[in-house]
């Protein structure tokens, strides 16, 4: 009885995919509040296992994108292990240009993002920004917190307006994704 109190005093363990200020993140947010342990996780892989082990309460997978469709690698990972959904939480996504402070537009020339981002915002890209390298990466947010490290005028991330917040950078332009009514529904998962 005593340990079932010590479990409902503490907070709620959530494992995500990615860095501090992904979209991830931000639904788990919405759908628990913010009194949880947030669990940063570098695969989708990584989320499941830690909610196998019960080092987190929930994880939270990301499985579908109103505009990219069907987030495959969960729905396999999903078959494979032995957890369940519980929850879901659907997410409006706005994706912004952010670079360090005193980058110019016409000067960036290295675009860092998740790849689902990158899709979603494939027609801007190739309008404004066609003659740039595009740099495939883990996680929307942690492109924002690559280019802070890089101390880079020449490169830009592609993530939330709560990243760019919760990194201190600039954002050149807010809703550069193809689809302006663009969401991704997020499962929430759990052991039982």
């Amino acid at each position: 009885m005593k340990e079932k109190q010590q479990k409902s005093k503490r907070k709620k363990r959530v494992a995500f995919q990615g860095e501090r200020g992904a979209f991830s993140e931000m639904a788990a947010v919405r759908f628990f509040g913010n009194s949880i342990d947030l669990l940063t996780c570098k695969s989708f892989r990584q989320v499941c296992q830690k909610v196998t082990a019960r080092e987190a309460d929930y994880g939270i997978l990301p499985v579908e994108n109103s505009q990219t469709g069907s987030i495959n690698k969960v729905h396999d990972l999903l078959l494979d292990e032995s957890l369940f959904a519980v929850g879901e939480s659907i997410l409006k996504v706005e994706h912004c240009l952010i670079v360090k402070e005193g980058t110019d537009f016409k000067d960036i020339k290295r675009i860092y993002s998740h790849p689902q981002a990158l899709a979603q915002c494939e027609k801007y890209l190739s309008k404004k920004l066609s003659s740039c390298q595009i740099i495939p990466i883990y996680d929307t947010a942690g492109s924002v917190k690559i280019i802070k490290e890089l101390d880079d005028t020449k490169t830009a991330a592609i993530a939330s307006h709560y990243a760019a917040d919760l990194y201190h950078m600039k954002i050149l332009k807010s809703g550069i994704q193809d689809n302006q009514s663009n969401h991704t529904r997020f499962f929430i998962i759990s052991p039982n």
